[in-house]
């Protein structure tokens, strides 16, 4: 249907003092028909004076104007669009990894600039139209999250396994000359797109700087899943320490030319080599830290200057789990914090069955993967789990396990806190208190 679909309407709000409710339906602004939310952002940005079209359920159709100060919201919220689906058919897609029984959604492939723009995913731009690359230079959609994997056309086609798709380094120059500021990343294969190929994509993209503000290089992830896929080489420890000796001294070489980072190496091939990372400092602003670059440093750094102001909480026993990749780091921070606070605090690494041993991340850890590590352990008073393992705002596994499931299972609280040091420590602390009660 047309325009926009109203879900809810803040109370004493413009929109509300005209009499919109959940249910109406913004169908244009000062004219203009309304595609999605950043036609509404876009339309409406500035504007004093808006004439609205509103589409009441019964089809009745409203003109409402507007006069209202500058940059003042209307108040409305409207339902999330459905994401554009994914034609490619990549060598490397986790997705086609997934084994069955997962939540339905983690099986949707979604390739939607609209969802770069507005949430930071990443698209391939292979699927993108050319009215799609005008929009996007006309509504200045900046800044824009690019999987761009190589700029050898005949190897990205490979990989993305799609043929007749459209030049990535003619699409971003571009959008370069545009002005449209872009954050890139390549998954590298072994084999691959790695050795020259990778050279030659991280030349190609550092000519584009400023407006290809950061590259960030992340290792394939391969899962027990993959009957009938192609045969892909994993990224070994061996393998992460010789990459990490020949393009460690790249980053810098381009972070001295440059004047800034630019070029990031992913936390994960750090810890399969068991290396040291480089200096927070090195990672700029963290521009990919979503992309699992640099939440690492920041995470100890944060670390240490919590455990500096930590003070008693209880003598109660807890139990904390983790991924394999960040039980080491992790088990540090919180065998420090067990003596500050006074809690008997159990750290525990919970290895991936569902993925299968090789994916060692956090955020890709299930429920009854953590109710199997838990097996024969005195959890104690409750169980803390970072919320990276959860889906945000309905406290569900990648399983499909609920909280509560757990919960029952292993008969006793099981507490979500946020994925950080201050996280971990406030949690502990609410629960302290109400041990006190």
């Amino acid at each position: 249907m047309a325009g926009l679909l109203v879900v809810h309407v803040s109370p004493g709000s413009v929109a509300d003092q005209m009499e919109v409710v959940s249910g109406d339906r913004l169908v244009a602004v000062n004219g203009r028909s309304l595609r999605d939310l950043i036609d509404y952002s876009y339309y409406t940005a500035s504007e004093e004076e808006l004439l609205l079209e509103i589409e009441k359920p019964d089809g009745e159709l409203w003109e409402l104007e507007v006069e209202r100060d500058a940059g003042e919201p209307l108040g409305l919220t409207f339902s999330a669009p459905a994401p554009a689906r994914c034609s490619n058919n990549c060598l490397f897609c986790f997705v086609h990894q997934l084994p069955k029984g997962l939540r339905k959604p983690l099986y949707v492939k979604d390739e939607d600039y609209r969802l770069s723009f507005l949430n930071g995913n990443y698209v391939t731009l292979a699927n993108l139209r050319t009215s799609a690359l005008t929009r996007i230079i006309e509504q200045h959609l900046s800044p824009l999250y690019i999987s761009v994997h190589t700029t050898n056309p005949s190897l990205r086609e490979l990989m993305l396994g799609k043929s007749g798709i459209p030049t990535i380094l003619e699409q971003l120059q571009r959008l370069a000359a545009s002005r449209i500021v872009m954050h890139t990343q390549v998954v590298l294969c072994p084999g691959l797109n790695d050795g020259e190929e990778l050279q030659r994509t991280v030349t190609d993209l550092s000519t584009l700087f400023p407006a290809v503000q950061s590259l960030a290089i992340v290792p394939l992830g391969l899962t027990k899943h993959r009957q009938k896929l192609p045969q892909l080489k994993p990224v070994t420890s061996e393998y992460a320490r010789e990459f990490i000796s020949t393009w460690l001294p790249e980053a810098k070489a381009l972070q001295r030319r440059l004047r800034q980072p630019f070029l990031y190496l992913a936390d994960e091939f750090y810890l399969k080599a068991s290396l040291s990372f480089p200096p927070v400092k090195e990672y700029g602003d963290f521009p990919q830290i979503e992309n699992g670059v640099g939440m690492v440093p920041l995470f100890m750094k944060e670390a240490a200057r919590l455990l500096r102001g930590i003070r008693p909480i209880g003598t109660f026993r807890a139990s904390i789990v983790t991924g394999c990749s960040s039980f080491g780091f992790v088990k540090d921070f919180i065998a420090q914090l067990a003596l500050k606070s006074g809690i008997d605090i159990v750290p525990l690494a919970v290895e991936n069955t569902l993925f299968g041993p090789s994916i060692t991340v956090t955020g890709l850890v299930a429920g009854n993967d953590i109710i199997t590590a838990l097996m024969g352990h005195n959890i104690g008073s409750c169980l803390l789990v970072p919320d990276v393992m959860l889906k945000e705002g309905e406290g569900v596994f990648l399983d499909d396990l609920s909280l509560s499931e757990v919960e029952s299972r292993i008969g006793c609280p099981v507490i979500v806190f946020d994925s950080t040091p201050r996280g971990c420590y406030k949690a502990l602390r609410i629960f302290g208190k109400t041990m006190q009660r």
